[in-house]
């Protein structure tokens, strides 16, 4: 059941933000509240170290501080800071860390060019025909930056402390 946990939680939780930001440029709360407490519970049950454990949550809150100050100023969303520091929870405060926060800029940095290139006149005209994604062809809307952070959630979770747990326990 503790492997079951640690494969299905992280991963579907990244999906569901990407797809809810996508479509409607919210990430609900829930799904960070649930990674928070999914790392709370599962961690420790894993026999992580106290100190291993402390260091993932001063990981998370560094993010958050600084996602916080981003959205403070107006760069980033609420619910990608949440998102964003519930994802790091999840890396801990190493070079995982380094390695997320470097690939969630430059997936995000190419979807802010598809979602500007959506957006330009030559475009625009045919997506905004789109029903469930013509939307994003409004240039007052921001970029669903959630969903960059589920794609490089996806590519740095096999290496994180948990996973590597369940995959030497399935094999």
């Amino acid at each position: 059941m503790l492997i079951a946990a640690i494969v299905v939680i992280f991963p579907l939780c990244l999906a569901y933000a990407a797809f809810t930001d996508m479509f409607t440029m919210t990430i609900p709360n829930r799904v960070s509240i649930i990674l928070v407490v999914a790392f709370a519970v599962i961690a420790p049950m894993t026999g992580m170290s106290w100190l291993l454990y402390g260091q993932h949550f001063l990981a998370a809150l560094v993010v958050f501080v600084v996602g916080f100050g981003l959205f403070g100023i107006g760069v980033m969303g609420g619910g990608d800071a949440k998102l964003l520091s519930a994802t790091s929870l999840w890396f801990g405060w190493n070079m995982q860390l380094l390695e997320f926060m470097v690939l969630v800029s430059a997936f995000g940095g190419v979807l802010t060019l598809i979602i500007l290139m959506m957006r330009s006149d030559r475009f625009a005209v045919y997506i905004g025909r789109v029903g469930l994604i013509g939307y994003l062809t409004n240039p007052k809307l921001g970029v669903p930056y959630g969903i960059a952070v589920a794609c490089a959630g996806f590519v740095c979770f096999p290496a994180t402390a948990l996973m590597q747990y369940a995959i030497t326990r399935m094999i």
